[in-house]
């Protein structure tokens, strides 16, 4: 039989375990979804170990015309913050996050002036690939950051040391560009390319534009626009061309066969590589390009 006064003891014991606060729980990390890699590559140096953010699409996927998943709006909808670059390049982006409840997002190129294309269905729509300009890459990182905070604002003083240290790094990466790139010859700097995705790129770094077609659509390699381009890399001389990753470059093999120009090699837009690829960080796609377009156009062109 208890004796009365461990009768209270226990009781007392009881109703201090019970009037004690529970043990706290660690808080759940925040989650980030982006669009895409080069994207979630920013976000992710910007949010550090604080934030978890990761990629709707994988390395290697074409995201004008992304086809999302069932899966890709449960990971949305589970997210606290969706980024995504705007200027109409995710087109199924709207009604995709339509499906979306409750979520905030961020577009990335607010406050950026964008360059329109210049034909096509799109034409004098915004050209969105302005993260290809490191200089607008700032604006990035300053969108992002703020968009991070706003979810997360106890570690804002981290947010805004972070953010700091990527610009440092992308500066430093933009003025090895423009030292290397400026050493092409000034009438072989003609970037040609299938996708006209690099106008801010040959506006930072004063080239000229050429390409198959001007956004990725429906309408690509078309024979009107292979055309086009044979007859203006003949014109121009230019010693070589590219393709990007996420596209067939077929139709700019035959550019180079026809024109005797080079097939100088892949460049790196809309996504990243995986980690044993070339381009596997932003700031490795920005690097990479800059050598494969320094190779292409600097080496001597074959007798035409």
């Amino acid at each position: 039989m208890i004796q009365p006064f461990a009768r209270r003891a226990l009781l007392g014991t009881a109703m201090a375990a019970l009037a004690a606060p529970a043990l706290a729980q660690p808080a759940r990390p925040k989650r980030v979804v982006a669009t895409f890699t080069v994207l979630a590559d920013m976000a992710q140096n910007v949010a550090g170990t604080a934030v978890l953010v990761e990629s709707l699409t994988r390395p290697g996927a074409e995201i004008h015309d992304y086809e999302p998943t069932p899966l890709d709006v449960v990971r949305a909808q589970a997210a606290d913050l969706v980024l995504w670059n705007g200027m109409g390049l995710e087109r199924w982006f709207e009604r995709f996050f339509s499906r979306v409840n409750g979520v905030r997002d961020a577009v990335l190129t607010m406050g950026i002036t964008p360059v329109g294309i210049g034909e096509g269905p799109y034409a004098n729509q915004p050209n969105p690939h302005a993260w290809m300009s490191p200089t607008l890459a700032l604006i990035y990182v300053e969108n992002i950051r703020r968009a991070l905070t706003a979810i997360e604002p106890q570690h804002e003083a981290a947010f805004q040391a972070n953010a700091q240290a990527y610009a440092a790094q992308i500066r430093a990466v933009d003025a090895r560009m423009r030292e290397r790139l400026a050493a092409i010859p000034a009438e072989r700097r003609v970037l040609a390319t299938c996708e006209g995705a690099f106008s801010y790129l040959t506006r930072d770094y004063q080239m000229r534009e050429a390409y198959l077609w001007p956004i990725n659509s429906e309408d690509e390699g078309s024979p009107r626009q292979v055309r086009a381009l044979i007859d203006s890399v003949r014109r121009s001389r230019v010693p070589a061309v590219f393709c990007e990753s996420t596209v067939n470059d077929r139709p700019m093999r035959q550019v180079a066969r026809e024109t005797g120009a080079r097939f100088g090699g892949v460049l790196y837009v809309d996504s990243l590589t995986g980690p044993d690829g070339a381009a596997p960080t932003y700031l490795k796609l920005l690097e990479a390009n800059a050598e494969t377009i320094l190779r292409g156009l600097t080496t001597a062109p074959a007798a035409r």
